[in-house]
């Protein structure tokens, strides 16, 4: 059999995995990264010997099926996912893709929250043990999703009633804790998104004054969050070794 791997699903080259990745490597877990969002037919590696699936974030919508018609790939990978528990990651847009195959509604939030702002912790979990019951996060997102039917609340913010959730084998979080300083600065040269910042009144200025704020408190929080998921895939692996 095959070394198990973890497929990352990476939809536009500035939103890349950051610290999820270095939490896999540190466990010296494979991974391969995809961007299959515009392919009908993608080629992927074998489901049965993944151990794991993270779906990152992107502009597009989470159901624009018809421009990307590999999101509709994805959802069909995040439910088989979640129905033979394996490990299911997804932040932002792979939050919604996580929220919407689970049977979540998707619509546009009232206004596009970006930047840092608190979130509020609504229940325990595991992965979220050491958080206090409000923390500020990096938000980046227009759309926002409803919670799946037996899904576990985990965050919400003022604006964005499910900021995370967990459902089975799944952990999808609307906010964006891979985000370390070099990516940071992927993302600040990115024409889009500074577009996108300077549109709610942002500057790029202002939001590294931010992350070099919060970012000290969020380390520690990103690192077990990603060394949870890690752990899990790593689990999964051994059993697909047995």
């Amino acid at each position: 059999m095959a070394t198990p791997q973890v497929l990352i699903l990476q939809h536009v080259p500035w939103e890349r995995p950051g610290r999820i990745l270095s939490n896999l490597e540190d466990l010296g877990l494979k991974t391969v990264t995809l961007n299959i969002a515009d392919k009908k037919k993608p080629d992927l590696p074998d489901f049965k010997e993944l151990a794991g699936v993270v779906i990152m974030g992107g502009p597009m919508g989470a159901q624009d099926y018809d421009q990307y018609p590999g999101l509709k790939v994805e959802a069909k990978l995040a439910r088989a996912a979640v129905a033979s528990n394996k490990p299911l990651l997804g932040v932002c847009l792979g939050h919604q893709i996580i929220a919407t195959a689970l049977g979540a509604q998707l619509r546009r939030g009232d206004a596009p929250e970006i930047g840092f702002a608190p979130i509020k912790r609504m229940d325990k979990h595991d992965f979220f043990s050491m958080w206090d019951k409000q923390v500020n996060v990096l938000h980046w997102h227009n759309d926002v999703v409803g919670l799946p039917e037996g899904a576990q609340l985990l965050a919400r913010s003022s604006v964005t009633k499910v900021q995370a959730f967990r459902l089975g084998s799944a952990l999808g979080m609307q906010f964006h804790l891979e985000v370390c300083r070099s990516l940071l600065d992927e993302w600040l040269d990115e024409p889009s998104m500074v577009k996108d910042l300077k549109a709610v009144g942002g500057s790029k200025s202002a939001l590294r004054e931010a992350f070099e704020q919060y970012d000290p408190l969020l380390q520690p929080l990103a690192e077990q969050v990603f060394s949870g998921f890690a752990a899990r895939c790593n689990s999964y692996a051994q059993t697909l070794n047995q």
